[in-house]
């Protein structure tokens, strides 16, 4: 039976562009070093998302967290665990990929271009997550101590309001993703390349690690306020769906008017993003090199 034209178009558009498969090793070396990061600051970001949400000092978040005690203190693990290990596998898996793909597809564009647009596609892919991010937040938030047991429990809680609550405060994480990605990947390159070169494995742990620290705390807070605002529109349950711009006005508006009190945090959180960022990006390398080797 002869072929149908849309066959023929198919087999032609996959002959002229060869897509390349994900390679797995990417996501492997992303989901281990989001692990390792998360073990090692989720009391950091405990401590910061207390002075996001309720605009306190660092002194009086820590207090807070003191008097609940260690069972509160790293209640709210297992969403991020889950978000953040599949997010930066995806992240870095993905950006390979796009990479990839733009590489077969558009190879005379500028190297710039494809590396920001795959960067962008794949911040725009670890959206899907969003609902785990928007539980964390409620398993953070002090008012919901008594209301949700755990995670399981949240999520069966959240599903009495329709699929769209999960998915509550997914404009600003479109928007962070996307632009904070692009960033990231690219100024990442630009300094990796000015580090002077090591020969011996401990050298380029630590160049690795200044690396991600310096790009991932600089990104983390001129994306501060964004963070800030998804906080407060996820810590609500049930109630209409407040556009980013209103939501934007309304926590201008409880922190009086002043573009001080919207960075309450930030340098908890700069410090968290230079240490949290610096792991991700030194054990990412190292976990690339060891499974990469023997592939290569």
């Amino acid at each position: 039976m002869a072929k149908s034209r849309n066959e023929h178009r198919k087999e032609h558009f996959l002959d002229a562009y060869k897509i390349p498969h994900p390679e797995w090793r990417e996501f492997v070396c992303g989901w281990g070093a989001a692990f390792i990061n998360i073990t090692v600051t989720f009391p950091i970001n405990k401590v910061m998302f207390r002075q996001m949400l309720h605009g306190m000092h660092t002194k009086t978040a820590f207090m807070q967290l003191k008097s609940e005690g260690f069972r509160f203190l790293y209640r709210g693990i297992l969403p991020p665990l889950c978000q953040k290990t599949i997010s930066v596998s995806i992240m870095f898996g993905m950006y390979n990929h796009y990479q990839q793909v733009l590489n077969s597809m558009v190879p005379h564009w500028n190297t710039h271009i494809k590396n920001s647009t795959a960067a962008a596609a794949a911040g725009l892919t670890e959206a899907v997550l969003a609902p785990f991010e928007r539980i964390q937040m409620l398993l953070q938030d002090s008012h919901y101590n008594q209301r949700f047991k755990n995670t399981a429990h949240a999520f069966a809680d959240l599903r009495q309001y329709g699929f769209r609550e999960y998915y509550r405060g997914l404009t600003p994480i479109l928007l962070r993703n996307s632009i904070s990605n692009a960033l990231f990947f690219t100024l990442r390159e630009e300094i990796s390349h000015r580090m002077p070169s090591q020969d011996h494995w401990t050298g380029k742990l630590l160049s690795d690690f200044c690396c991600g620290a310096m790009v991932g705390a600089f990104i983390s807070t001129v994306f501060y306020p964004v963070n800030v605002v998804k906080s407060h529109m996820q810590c609500t349950v049930g109630g209409p769906f407040n556009s980013l711009w209103k939501a934007s006005r309304i926590v201008y508006e409880e922190r009086e008017r002043s573009l001080r009190k919207m960075f309450f945090g930030v340098h908890i959180n700069y410090t968290r993003a230079l240490i949290s960022w610096g792991i991700i990006n030194a054990s990412y390398e190292m976990l690339r090199n060891l499974l990469m080797k023997p592939h290569h």
